[in-house]
């Protein structure tokens, strides 16, 4: 059984003498990402957290283009300005975008500056090995349990979105919980289940740590770093 503590040992020997050490925390959508985040966060000082979520193309532009039923798969992003942000950031301030999970689009208002914070963590959807990173972690977990956290997940929103005409999940309030679990299934079955298999699952190979986890959630294995 390993555990976060572990992974931190492990970030901590490749961090080595930078002065900004940025970390990329990727994996299938629901698979804990953003908990993990936060986690590495507290452990290790200074750290700063930000979303590949602030560089998703604005809903406008998504229908504009024809991609809305293709947000999260790479070309859903602005990969460039992601690649730009992490690289400044290591010589100054740097502007990171910022995202509504309320509205379920980028919010100008969320952006942050940040100025060479010693450690910073970028997690989320399109994230390669193409990035300007130095060092990947792809986070794994079995593909039925991925499905019934983003299942769990997805309904959580459905339920909370009755109730606040702000949310981007009010359209749906007329759903019964059968239409809410059918909902849910389509979306994974035609949207974040192809992007997983096409484009997230390909990267697990080429990061330098890979942590698995079971079906509590927790931290059962960790491999790496890679060679």
């Amino acid at each position: 059984m390993a555990d976060v503590s572990d992974l931190v040992a492990r970030l901590e020997t490749a961090r080595q003498d930078r002065a900004v050490f940025v970390v990329g925390l990727t994996g299938a959508v629901a698979v804990g990402k953003s908990t993990l985040a936060a986690s590495l966060k507290a452990a290790l000082p200074g750290a700063q957290v930000v979303s590949t979520d602030g560089f998703l193309r604005p809903n406008a532009d998504l229908d504009a283009t024809g991609l809305s039923m293709r947000k999260g798969f790479p070309e859903s992003y602005d990969v460039a300005a992601l690649h730009v942000a992490l690289t400044a950031v290591r010589a100054g301030p740097a502007e990171f975008r910022g995202y509504s999970h309320t509205t379920y689009d980028v919010d100008p208002a969320l952006a942050r500056t940040l100025d060479r914070p010693p450690v910073l963590i970028v997690e989320g959807l399109s994230l390669t090995r193409a990035a300007p990173l130095d060092a990947l972690i792809y986070l794994d977990a079995d593909e039925a349990d991925i499905e019934a956290w983003f299942t769990a997940r997805l309904l959580g929103l459905l339920d909370a979105g009755r109730d606040d005409p702000a949310s981007f999940y009010a359209r749906f309030a007329h759903f019964d919980a059968a239409a809410s679990r059918a909902f849910a299934a389509s979306v994974w079955a035609n949207i974040n289940r192809p992007n997983l298999i096409e484009h997230i699952l390909p990267v697990r190979g080429t990061a330098d740590l890979v942590a698995r986890k079971g079906a509590d959630h927790s931290i059962v294995e960790i491999r790496g770093p890679r060679p």
